[in-house]
């Protein structure tokens, strides 16, 4: 087909009604109306012959032939957003958008990233954090570095390293902690997993009800650790992501009992092809993550 006859606008409204899986957000995004923007996908679908959205009562969602068309476009807009901005600045950059894990990103990944930009100062990371809830495609993300087991849906996942679990808490806390069984003794902080600490107690060979014990449940892993520094309760966490709290003395492991819930991995999704400066930070990630495990 020839990309002339394919209007700019409509690609625009595709793209924003992609991002957004609603045609009202992306109106509201591309400053115009929710039917100027039905009417351009329309518009779009009619030129190249085939249907980009379901659209139900409720609400749309991209068909096969929208899904293999979204990376497509969204390259063609990042490009340019990209080159444009190189042109003002007289640069020459690549760009790579990151979603990561913010216990991932603060403790371990930025005091590395200078040895990053070093080796590879033609590249520029935009990083954004989530609590291990990430849509990788409706955020236009081209990696996402999660904590789980590697299982995730139309996703290709490279291994990074393991973080085992363990109780964490403050120094005054754990001069009352004798035994594993003590902890029931104090307020529970937990993650979104409900289940972990009863998981926990299993490796310590102790049968506890964790049902009965006060507890607050945290999005953040970061939030729930000052909530451990400032003595509200006994956090499970990784000890090797929090070290250096634990180094100055700020974070406490009573117990040397550790529960493996999964690893870091670093994903994509299996339909975008990557690029050389995607090649390059997976493959300088995958040796920082080497180094590690061969310490």
């Amino acid at each position: 087909m020839n990309l002339n006859q394919l209007p700019l606008n409509s690609l625009r409204a595709f793209f924003a009604a992609a991002k957004h899986q609603n045609f009202t957000k992306a109106a509201q995004e591309l400053c115009v109306t929710q039917t100027a923007v039905s009417q351009q996908v329309k518009g779009l679908e009619s030129k190249l012959g085939i249907t980009l959205f379901n659209r139900m009562p409720r609400g749309i969602s991209l068909t096969m032939e929208g899904v293999r068309l979204f990376p497509v476009v969204e390259k063609v807009f990042s490009d340019l957003s990209l080159n444009l901005d190189n042109l003002k600045l007289g640069t020459d950059r690549e760009l790579i958008n990151i979603g990561v894990v913010g216990t991932f990103a603060i403790n371990w990944l930025l005091p590395k990233l200078r040895d990053f930009y070093q080796s590879h100062p033609h590249i520029e990371l935009r990083i954004s954090t989530n609590n291990n809830i990430a849509d990788t495609f409706a955020e236009g993300l081209d990696y996402t570095i999660r904590f789980g087991r590697g299982n995730w849906h139309c996703t290709i996942a490279e291994h990074l390293f393991d973080t085992p679990f363990s109780a964490l808490c403050n120094k005054t806390i754990a001069s009352y902690l004798h035994t594993p069984q003590d902890i029931l003794q104090h307020t529970l902080l937990r993650s979104y997993d409900i289940n972990e600490w009863s998981l926990w107690f299993n490796q310590a060979q102790e049968m506890a009800h964790c049902s009965h014990t006060a507890s607050i449940t945290f999005d953040s892993t970061a939030l729930m650790m000052e909530a451990a520094i400032n003595g509200h309760g006994i956090a499970l966490a990784s000890p090797f992501m929090f070290q250096e709290k634990i180094a100055q003395g700020q974070i406490v492991q009573p117990f040397d009992i550790y529960l493996n819930k999964g690893g870091y991995w670093l994903t994509r999704l299996d339909i975008k092809k990557q690029t050389l400066a995607q090649i390059a930070f997976k493959s300088w990630l995958l040796k920082q993550a080497h180094q590690l495990n061969n310490e």
